[in-house]
């Protein structure tokens, strides 16, 4: 089963990530209030970008890398991918 690491926008702009196996599951989750905390005060929320891996932890790296970068940076990687 593949993993997904995203980035969710939030109503207020912000970006979120994560990882998930289901990406249509995981954007539901997160705007019917059963996602995370974060997502739960600024949603609803839109999955904008997202990668395909075939393990759980490397999307877990992938995630663990992006959420250090800054938004700028971010927003450039969801840019490069339309």
């Amino acid at each position: 089963m593949p993993y997904h690491f995203y980035l969710a926008r939030c109503s207020n702009n912000s970006l979120y990530a994560g990882y998930c196996a289901n990406l249509e599951d995981r954007e539901a989750k997160h705007n019917n209030g059963t996602g995370a905390k974060y997502t739960r005060a600024h949603g609803p929320v839109k999955i904008v970008y997202s990668e395909s891996f075939e393990t759980r932890s490397e999307a877990m790296k992938r995630e663990a890398e992006i959420k250090k970068w800054k938004k700028e940076e971010k927003e450039r990687l969801i840019k490069k991918d339309l």
